[in-house]
């Protein structure tokens, strides 16, 4: 009897994760089906957005089905170490009665003269002579026939019942390689469930402040458009009244500038609304949702934090370097479960059996109707063309690129974090930048716009003062977004168990 019934099925060697992702100028946009509406233009806050999309979003229960799968192929696994008890049954009718024929056959018996033993007689009557005492006589050379004999081994109507059990006791590693490839899988796909959700929560918050700036943009420029429609009005008052100034000209050039920052305002408004529709997308509602963020402007926060630090301790919260970790796990307990195909294995085996016929001779004895067995199975590699030894190798020399990969994604992970962090830096520096020079751009349009109205400056450059201040409001809103966004790369590149240790240590 093998004793591979015991192995455990091949753990996956690759990984499946569906990932649907939505899109707003670029970024992608995931579909989801229908889901409990809300009413049309509905103001959430960030963690009602959060709240609803960690219920909604469908990336969520996809990865807690590849955790279930992962748990499910480790209690594979684990299933080794028990007896294997089987109970099996049948009936069955044969055509005819089986049988055993003893084929006929010639017995020779010679010629030999038989005496009365002790002096006696046997009383021979012959008709006409009467009766005569024979003390001897003679029996000729003969031959006697056995006819051919059918013997009925059973009934042709049986009925059977087994109960066996098989328990392997050693197998040189192999079930144990196999516990540590099912418990890595495991560990790696609850990686991957909190990478989700840490995803999910970037994109909800990025989203989310993409809406704010969408809205913001979309203000600046319909607050442009009725400042340049004021001074569309008033140059056309100006040159008609022939201050000699203002000509048709000027009037005509602001017109073309009025026009076109029209048709700029309704892309911000088209791009306000598919933000929204985004946003909710991402919180798992349906394509025809749209939610309206219920800030109004951008929050801004300094960060302060010490980059070494934040590099050596993103090495206990990063998914990525926890799952391959998990990963790392699961190879080494695959090269045990190679290396136990040198090893012999050991197994007790045992059983019951009953059989009901109702023939009582041939086989249908009272010795064959019932019994059982006990045994031990032992079963020694000796030469299969050097697989064992290959598949050790191949398992090896995977455990070593992964030890070297695991060098390269610790300074990968260091350079992603330090990447994001100079990049945070700046974002902080041109925060200022951009908010000085917004204020600025606002007090020269102010100023030139006055100087307009008492025709001291030329209709050009109140224009470009107005542009100029739509084009720094916009700069300054864009830098507070991207200080967002990066704060919150920063949460999902180092998991958000390290930003609430460093806020709750404050």
């Amino acid at each position: 009897m093998s004793l591979r019934y015991l192995m455990a099925p091949p753990m996956p060697t690759t990984a499946f994760s569906l990932i649907a992702v939505l899109a707003i100028n670029g970024l992608a946009a995931e579909t989801n089906t229908a889901q409990p509406r809300v009413k049309p233009g509905q103001e959430m806050t960030l963690d009602q957005c959060l709240t609803a999309a960690v219920q909604n979003n469908r990336r969520r229960p996809a990865s807690r089905f590849a955790v279930a799968m992962a748990e499910a192929q480790h209690r594979q696994a684990l299933a080794a170490y028990w007896p294997n008890v089987t109970l099996r049954a049948a009936v069955e009718r044969l055509d005819e009665n089986p049988n055993f024929i003893f084929p006929s056959r010639s017995i020779p018996v010679p010629a030999q003269n038989i005496t009365i033993p002790f002096g006696g007689s046997l009383p021979i009557t012959i008709p006409g002579l009467g009766t005569i005492p024979l003390s001897t006589f003679q029996i000729p050379e003969q031959s006697i026939t056995v006819p051919a004999q059918e013997v009925i081994l059973q009934d042709r109507d049986s009925a059977y019942a087994s109960l066996g059990a098989t328990w392997l006791l050693y197998d040189g590693g192999m079930r144990k390689g196999y516990r540590e490839q099912g418990k890595g899988l495991v560990d790696l796909r609850k990686e991957e469930a909190r990478r989700t959700d840490l995803e999910i929560a970037d994109s909800v918050k990025r989203f989310y402040y993409g809406s704010v700036l969408a809205a913001q943009v979309h203000q600046v420029g319909k607050d442009t458009l009725a400042r340049m429609e004021a001074t569309l009005h008033l140059t056309e008052t100006m040159y008609k009244e022939g201050s000699g100034r203002v000509k048709k000209t000027d009037w005509l050039e602001n017109k073309v500038m009025v026009e076109s920052l029209r048709s700029m305002v309704a892309l911000l408004e088209k791009n306000e609304a598919m933000a929204r529709a985004a946003l909710a997308n991402t919180m798992g509602l349906p394509w025809n949702e749209a939610v309206k963020p219920a800030d109004k402007e951008m929050p801004y926060k300094p960060y302060a934090e010490n980059l070494d630090s934040l590099v050596s301790t993103a090495y206990q919260f990063s998914p990525d370097w926890s799952r391959f970790e998990a990963a790392l796990r699961a190879v080494e307990g695959a090269a045990r479960t190679a290396q136990s195909g040198h090893h012999p294995k050991l197994a007790v085996t045992g059983g019951l059996h009953r059989w009901w016929n109702a023939s009582d001779g041939g086989m249908a004895t009272e010795a064959n109707r019932e019994g059982w067995t006990v045994g031990v199975g032992l079963e020694i590699p000796l030469f299969d063309g050097f697989l064992t030894r290959n598949r050790v190798a191949e398992a090896r020399a995977q455990l070593a690129k992964m030890k070297e990969e695991k060098i390269l994604l610790k300074e990968g992970i260091a350079l992603q974090i330090k990447d994001t962090f100079l990049s945070l830096d700046t974002a902080q520096k041109a925060h200022a930048a951009t908010l000085e020079a917004m204020n600025a751009a606002v007090e020269n349009r102010d100023l030139n716009t006055r100087a307009y109205q008492n025709d001291l400056v030329e209709t050009e450059k109140v224009i470009r003062a107005q542009l100029m201040e739509a084009l720094m409001s916009a700069t300054h809103y864009k830098a507070r977004y991207d200080h967002i966004a990066l704060q919150s790369q920063i949460a999902l590149l180092v998991g958000t168990e390290l930003i609430n240790r460093i806020e709750g240590a404050r």
